[in-house]
């Protein structure tokens, strides 16, 4: 069904909370250790990529814990996320936002003012269209980035088993597509670290 406001806020270590719908703002709110699932329903599941699963404001705050959701998010995702790993397909502007810690992989699109105030964590994004780097999509005085092929095995291994897991967990056909194609969509990865601060 659907979630409210606020599914998964705070939720704490040992908790797995699976949610088979959609749901509004705030999900995983302060999230501190537990696991979300979210997966999507009927023609939502089969594109998952096109379609919102999750409102604005999700992990806000987030500490730790795991959030894999098969669609897209709104605006604001993982801001201030300092410990949360994420797996999303496609976000809306000023993701990442103030991130100090944790790990995001966005397998779609993303908005503008991506990672501005991002001191820690990583954060992979998927550029089919390749202009993250091109067009300077990101806020490079914060963050570095780093081709698919600059990264290093274990890194690459790290995105391949977040992948599956977002297959195994949230259903995602869109994760099935990529795992299908590895060698050719892999490489339209992009990573992106903090640079340090003075």
């Amino acid at each position: 069904g659907t979630a409210g406001q606020s599914f998964g806020a705070f939720a704490g270590k040992g908790m797995k909370l699976i949610l088979t719908g959609q749901a509004n703002d705030f999900v995983g709110k302060g999230l501190s250790g537990a696991d979300l699932i979210l997966r999507a329903v009927g023609s939502a599941a089969e594109h998952s990529d096109e379609h919102v699963l999750l409102g604005n404001v999700a992990l806000y705050g987030a500490i730790s814990g795991r959030l894999f959701a098969a669609g897209r998010a709104g605006e604001r995702f993982a801001v201030r996320n300092s410990g949360v790993t994420a797996v999303i397909e496609g976000v809306g502007d000023h993701a990442c936002e103030y991130m100090t810690g944790g790990l995001v992989a966005i397998l779609g699109p993303v908005g503008i003012n991506f990672g501005a105030g991002m001191t820690g964590g990583l954060a992979w994004v998927y550029d089919a269209e390749q202009t993250m780097i091109s067009e300077v999509r990101y806020h490079n005085d914060f963050l570095d980035a780093q081709t698919y092929a600059e990264t290093t095995d274990e890194q690459q291994k790290a995105l391949h088993a977040l992948i599956e897991e977002q297959v195994s967990l949230a259903h995602s056909r869109l994760g099935e597509r990529l795992l299908a194609d590895w060698p050719k969509q892999s490489a339209n990865f992009i990573l992106f670290t903090p640079k340090p601060q003075a």
